[in-house]
């Protein structure tokens, strides 16, 4: 009886509140706080969505769908062989064909105006350096899948007008404290302090990266003097697996990028039985058309617009109220030493 009561007070008040009350919902909810029944919220009046869960729709922002704009939608921002550095072609993009991109492949397909557009309006259009990526993969077998997967998403990176760089991990030694000075050490250092982002794809292996991927961030210290490598750049995360799907390996890489201090975008990539995914080699090894292979191209393009949105504040994000007091002691402690 007491129950009875209660839905009548309540249907009652909630409905004179319901036409003149902007927020009728919140008030139902702080009301109905505890566990209720399908049949008493259907007397009560409150929409149920499919899953059994209260509609609270109206609280959610309203998705905004861009429209294609035909200007740019297969348009390529790619550098021309007549204006890159012969030397960086040569040893950084394999990925190219003969040197230049295909214009008869898949990627040359992709619908991608709201990339390229805002590419063309903050960056080319004003004048500002091309965004800085660095590809790092995880394996050095001959027909290595995260490699080609890597080289499928510099391609795609390469037509937003992304300055690509593809670290090849052969000849890098095994982490000690002796070898900094090793060539393929300063290498891959120098390419982090060069870049705006990163494309990290590592194999899954006995479940999760390898020790070939994990050997190159190892090498890539947090500081080098007053310089941070990885400090504030944003990166995109991807797996291939020989087996059925699994995050073991891009959950790791995530780990990885926070601990390096960067900005993982949200979406992320993992391929399934990769050795399905990719033509054969006589084919040019390129990924099959799949929803995995337009995963790929979603994390491409989502990290060219957070990283336009964020290298001009890099230093910004880069400030630290901790490090702001270090730097304080030590001033001071200089000056009572004087």
């Amino acid at each position: 009886m007491s129950l009875l009561r209660h839905t009548l007070r309540v249907r009652t008040f909630t409905g004179n509140l319901h036409a003149s009350a902007p927020f009728h919902g919140l008030l139902v909810h702080r009301y109905f706080s505890g566990s209720i029944s399908a049949k008493q919220t259907q007397n009560l009046g409150l929409a149920m969505n499919g899953h059994g869960d209260l509609n609270n729709s109206h609280a959610g922002r309203a998705a905004i769908r861009l429209a294609a704009d035909p200007a740019y939608s297969y348009q390529s921002l790619a550098i021309g062989s007549d204006k890159d550095d012969v030397g960086i072609r040569e040893q950084y993009r394999p990925f190219l064909f003969n040197g230049s991109p295909s214009t008869d492949d898949w990627i040359s397909e992709l619908e991608l105006s709201t990339a390229i557009k805002m590419v063309q309006s903050e960056i080319l259009d004003r004048g500002l350096d091309r965004l800085r990526i660095l590809v790092l993969y995880g394996s050095l077998r001959s027909r290595s899948y995260s490699r080609l997967l890597a080289y499928e998403a510099a391609r795609i990176l390469f037509r937003l007008g992304c300055d690509v760089r593809v670290f090849d991990p052969a000849g890098l030694p095994q982490k000690d404290d002796v070898q900094h000075c090793h060539p393929k050490v300063q290498e891959l250092r120098e390419l982090s302090k060069w870049s705006d982002g990163h494309v990290w794809i590592s194999p899954e292996q006995h479940g999760n990266l390898t020790g070939i991927f994990k050997q190159q961030i190892d090498w890539i210290p947090l500081s080098s003097g007053s310089v941070r490598p990885t400090q504030g750049r944003t990166l995109a995360i991807a797996q291939v697996s020989g087996g059925s799907q699994s995050f073991n390996a891009v959950n790791s890489l995530r780990i990885l990028g926070r601990w390096m201090r960067m900005f993982a975008i949200p979406n992320q990539s993992s391929v399934p039985k990769a050795y399905t995914q990719f033509t054969s080699e006589p084919e040019g090894s390129r990924m099959l058309a799949s929803s995995n292979r337009d995963r790929l191209v979603d994390c491409m393009e989502e990290l060219v617009k957070y990283t336009i949105v964020m290298r001009p504040h890099f230093d910004l994000f880069g400030d630290r109220f901790s490090e702001r007091e270090e730097r304080r002691a030590k001033e001071t402690k200089g000056e009572v030493g004087k």
